[in-house]
């Protein structure tokens, strides 16, 4: 099965939007044909509206970084599904470490936001991973196993297609730290195997999963070439279009 690779950034909390328009557009000058690897960008909100502009006809798609579940409503400061497909985006990540950690999301929580997603044609990029007390106390795959199989409760076999999992041992975001290429296939693997209980052998190798902990191009090419790593949910390296670019061409490159 041969899966196409995902480069995925996520500026975070990062970009005025002139930044953003900016930087998409040195994105979609270099790479914005590129056909052999998916490119997905995530602004902030206040962003995604011209940056959605600015990728209308390129290969590049756009993302948002989070969203409530709820249609509609008395939700002071949060944003709805049907507003993000509003933009033109046609991603949003859900689960991210930062969400849980600062914001208190737990898997029950994530799980509404990834029904909701699905049921608006948004693709989730499920995040999933372990803290470095975890990892050391030997729960990572526990861990990942209670994240990924809480947020995928009641999604179907069809919408599982829909799903791109990213893994970012939370040790590693941010840090410099980056998981063994060896630490990272094997979770990768975990996942991929838990998502042929969940869904079915057929299933579970059309779903990709991303590695999200300190991608960056020194690192990427050996990382890509792993069997389960189907592309990376880049931070840091996602602010600036060089490395960015970068991170791109060594997918191409691991085909």
């Amino acid at each position: 099965m041969i899966r196409k690779k995902l480069i995925a950034g996520n500026w975070k909390m990062n970009k005025t939007s002139a930044d953003a328009s900016t930087l998409v557009q040195e994105i979609v000058a270099e790479v914005g044909r590129v056909t052999d690897v998916d490119i997905l960008v995530c602004p902030p909100f206040t962003s995604l509206e011209s940056a959605g502009k600015l990728l209308e006809g390129s290969n590049v798609k756009l993302g948002a970084q989070n969203m409530h579940h709820e249609a509609s409503g008395a939700y002071t400061g949060e944003i709805s599904a049907s507003m993000l497909r509003s933009t033109f985006a046609t991603y949003v990540i859900l689960g991210h470490s930062e969400r849980r950690t600062y914001f208190a999301e737990n898997d029950k929580f994530i799980n509404q936001k990834v029904l909701a997603a699905l049921k608006n044609q948004l693709k989730p990029v499920l995040c999933v991973g372990e803290t470095l007390a975890e990892r050391e106390s030997g729960a990572t795959l526990k861990v990942v196993q209670t994240q990924l199989e809480g947020a995928l409760e009641g999604v179907s076999k069809e919408q599982a297609t829909s799903v791109v999992v990213a893994y970012e041992p939370v040790w590693a975001i941010g840090t410099g730290k980056v998981a063994t290429t060896e630490q990272a296939q094997e979770v990768h693997a975990f996942i991929r195997s838990l998502l042929v209980k969940l869904f079915g052998d057929a299933i579970a190798q059309k779903v990709r999963i991303l590695y999200g902990g300190s991608m960056k191009p020194s690192n990427a090419p050996e990382l890509l070439a792993q069997k389960d790593i189907d592309g990376g949910l880049i931070g840091g390296a996602s602010l600036e279009s060089r490395s960015f670019v970068e991170l791109v061409k060594a997918a191409a490159a691991a085909k």
